[in-house]
């Protein structure tokens, strides 16, 4: 029994050690890149590819996501309000979980599978073929012109998508409670106007802007540091810094959803 608990204390302490190391090598990571930002030349432009990458090339799985979850949530939720006569609030009750809960939190994750694993795989590619040093060595800011104008992007990006997110998932509860089920246009709507404040907006634009600078910033760090994988390298390496820049994001941004929640509350 000694022997056993003396192990299990062992390794817990191994890794909680190797988390602390890493948090900070990646609160460093990120910090870093957002201060080499300032002395960077021809932001702008590198600025407005990562908002395309971010905004444009994902709006269609935005779009598609948005519309689904917002049939599906106003089917359910017009079957169960109706049992106690309460179909009236349909409104209320999609309105609701998309701002202030499904909207982020889908929208995030829909970005992390696109934009995050694509970013993720990029640098992870640059670094195994030695572009990264190649820059380093002509004196370039590899994190001022590659990960600076992603993260920037992420904090503006991510709250316009959620928008996005949410307008076409209170048109997709309106089509699926009013054309589909027979609830009235103008009882839907107005449920949606009086149960939507701006503490709702507020902490619906907080969450994005946030899981947008932590999900970025974990994606860019795996693929950054894909070369420092001690049991993977090559191809293997990029993929496996990937998946796991990719699995812990989504992790990340119910972690962070449930913490802002709890604040906000």
């Amino acid at each position: 029994m000694i022997v056993m608990a003396y192990i299990m204390f062992r390794a817990t302490g191994r890794h909680t050690f190797n988390l602390v190391r890493w948090l900070g090598d990646f609160a460093l990571f990120t910090g870093r890149s957002f201060l080499s930002a300032l002395g960077s030349r021809k932001l702008g432009r590198r600025l407005l590819r990562s908002v395309y990458e971010q905004g444009v090339l994902c709006v269609p799985v935005i779009v598609i996501v948005g519309v689904f979850t917002g049939l599906v949530l106003g089917l359910q939720g017009y079957y169960v309000l109706n049992r106690f006569g309460s179909a009236g609030l349909l409104g209320t009750l999609v309105s609701l979980s998309i701002v202030r809960e499904l909207g982020p939190v889908l929208a995030a994750l829909m970005l992390v599978g696109q934009a995050g694993s694509a970013l993720a795989a990029e640098l992870g590619i640059q670094r195994n073929t030695e572009q990264i040093a190649a820059l380093e060595t002509m004196g370039v800011s590899s994190h001022a012109y590659l990960v600076a104008p992603r993260l920037i992007a992420s904090v503006f990006v991510y709250p316009l998508q959620t928008a996005l997110f949410c307008t076409v998932g209170l048109w997709g509860g309106s089509l699926s409670g009013s054309m589909l089920l027979g609830l009235e246009p103008g009882v839907y709507w107005s449920a949606v106007e009086r149960s939507v404040e701006p503490r709702d907006l507020r902490e619906c634009f907080i969450k994005a802007a946030t899981f947008g600078l932590l999900t970025i910033g974990l994606c860019a760090y795996h693929g950054f540091n894909a070369h420092r994988r001690t049991t993977d390298s090559g191809a293997r390496a990029v993929s496996a810094s990937t998946t796991r820049a990719v699995v812990l994001s989504s992790i990340i941004v119910l972690a962070a959803d449930y913490v802002i929640t709890s604040f906000m509350i």
